[in-house]
């Protein structure tokens, strides 16, 4: 009999595998030490070049002592497996969403619950190293999972997009829309109205291309700097999710490190957090109206979009599935001021 394997015991067997390929965090030598980052996303967005930027600071900022290797476009593996190869060490440090984070130490999910923050400074607030609510879970992350949040940075607010127009949940009934491979994300998007099919990022591109999916949910950035307009033709700013993106780092790795270079890697984070955020806060309006030239038909409020019928929606399902879990979390959440 064949036996399928678990998503963890996938993760592993390529976390051997990098290791045995040498992509680990590289012994110490006295020259340098070499970390290697892992993520998914392309090297020209914004999540993309804030891990580079993080990268070139911490060289600077520790004198060359610590060289941090990026590898984009899922090159290490998918968003679950990078997830795990940081928490077991094969390598250093990878960023995901709050709800992926969850994977690792699930109260993290709590972060990217659809309609959770007032605005962007409200979620920077929230997410920061020194928040209650951010050290709290930083350290239930620590022991659950042996990673650490390095810093978190705003990515964007998630709007859906489809091959028809949309402007109630009706209009999605049906509708396969792909959606992360996490409980809080299967909701946002079954809030929206549709059947959700968990697709990992790496392989949206084909779901999309074979009709496995009719459509997908991310920030603007992600849409024009993937080339999504090219196989979807709607967008609708149904603005479900204000996404933080988590960064971490394999905790026996960070023990590791002296004083020093924490101090370095702590001000990298503070300045690739502030920095990133002011990108994708900046660029948002251009990139709209760069998807609009692309011939995408937008669609928001002003076009019929029924963005409370969304919200009632989020709402409910919210109630029903995460209040129990995160109740207490979403008090403190928005006691920050």
């Amino acid at each position: 009999m064949i036996r399928l394997q678990s998503p963890f015991r996938r993760g592993m067997l390529i976390a051997a595998t990098l290791l045995a390929l040498g992509l680990g965090a590289s012994p110490a030598t006295s020259a340098a030490l070499t970390l290697r980052y892992g993520h998914m996303n392309s090297p020209s967005s914004v999540a993309g070049q804030q891990a580079q930027m993080f990268a070139d600071k911490v060289k600077e900022y520790t004198n060359g002592e610590i060289e941090i290797q990026v590898y984009p476009s899922s090159q290490l593996g998918k968003m679950q497996e990078m997830a795990e190869a940081t928490s077991t060490g094969v390598i250093a440090l990878s960023h995901n969403t709050a709800g992926g984070t969850g994977s690792l130490y699930e109260p993290f999910a709590a972060l990217d619950t659809p309609y959770l923050y007032r605005d962007v400074k409200h979620l920077m607030q929230v997410t920061s190293i020194d928040s209650p609510v951010m050290k709290k879970l930083n350290e239930g992350l620590i022991e659950a999972a042996g990673v650490r949040v390095l810093y978190a940075y705003y990515f964007g607010t998630r709007n859906l997009t489809a091959n028809k127009a949309v402007r109630t949940p009706a209009d999605l009934a049906g509708v396969k829309i792909r959606a992360l491979p996490f409980p809080i994300y299967m909701t946002a998007v079954e809030a929206l109205g549709a059947v959700p099919v968990p697709v990992d990022w790496s392989e949206v591109p084909t779901a999309l291309a074979t009709g496995q999916v009719s459509g997908q949910e991310n920030p603007v950035d992600v849409v024009l700097s993937n080339k999504l307009y090219e196989s979807q033709s709607h967008l609708m700013l149904t603005g479900h999710i204000m996404n933080p993106e988590v960064i971490i780092m394999n905790n026996r790795t960070w023990e590791k490190l002296t004083d020093a270079q924490r101090e370095a890697f702590k001000r990298a984070a503070n300045e690739t957090r502030a920095k990133a955020t002011e990108m994708v806060q900046s660029q948002e309006a251009d990139q709209l109206a760069k998807l609009k030239a692309l011939k995408m038909t937008v669609i928001g409020p002003e076009q019929g979009l029924d963005l409370e019928a969304f919200r009632a929606n989020a709402s409910k399902l919210v109630k029903e599935r995460f209040a129990d879990k995160y109740g207490d979390l979403y008090k403190q959440i928005a006691d920050i001021k």
